[in-house]
């Protein structure tokens, strides 16, 4: 058995039983091949209900400080989360996204489910934020499909992203499979990249409910 389908078997009934996850949509999800999922992040517990409520295994890049802690808390953190599929970069200084967008192409390339969050970082008061471009590069670059999701409550559980989750229900919800080869080609084309972005961010929006603020989460966190 896999650590991934270990955790799975053990960890799933918990977070089940804490979260009463409602799952909609999981059926866009193509059962094989490359796709990239794109949603929206409210709060730290999102990166650990998401893997857990596919039937696949996603791959998604973390900061590289989650598998570093030396003590209890910081091994078991590592344990679980290069187990579902965290893949721990640098994303500090200006090689840090560039090492990002190269680590989700090697994982579509090899077939898998790489998730993404396109706003870059976590909402600071649960709206919805304009999203960066680098969802639009790999999905031209690779030819995966995107399909779009969306977390809902996870931020009542665990506002501010921080300390312990309260039990309660969350949802989950994913929209149709989005494919953009119309623009194949025009990878570097920063028009096509923020149009495919844009078009992305709207599908989340939709799912999720949010207001749509038309800023970059990190300059919001910033003022």
């Amino acid at each position: 058995m896999s650590r991934f389908a270990l955790i799975k078997a053990v960890l799933g009934p918990v977070m089940r039983l804490m979260f009463r996850p409602r799952v909609e949509g999981v059926e866009h999800i193509p059962g094989d091949g490359p796709v990239i999922l794109a949603g929206n992040h409210l709060t730290f517990i999102d990166s650990m209900i998401l893997p857990l409520v596919c039937d696949r295994q996603v791959f998604f890049i973390g900061k590289d400080e989650y598998v570093t802690g030396k003590s209890l808390k910081g091994r078991l953190m590592a344990w679980f989360f290069t187990g579902v599929g965290m893949i721990p970069v640098d994303r500090d200084g200006g090689r840090g996204g560039v090492a990002a967008l190269m680590t989700g192409r090697r994982v579509l390339e090899e077939g898998k489910v790489f998730g993404i969050y396109p706003e870059g970082t976590r909402s600071p008061d649960g709206r919805l934020y304009r999203g960066r471009t680098g969802i639009a590069r790999l999905t031209l670059m690779t030819g995966a499909p995107v399909v779009p999701f969306a977390m809902i409550g996870t931020d009542k559980l665990q506002p501010g992203g921080a300390g312990m989750p309260r039990p309660g229900r969350v949802t989950v919800r994913f929209g149709e499979a989005m494919e953009f080869s119309r623009y194949d080609g025009m990878d570097r084309d920063r028009y096509v990249l923020r149009a495919v972005t844009d078009s992305v961010m709207t599908e989340v929006m939709r799912l999720s409910g949010q207001e749509y603020v038309d800023m970059y989460a990190t300059k919001a966190k910033a003022a």
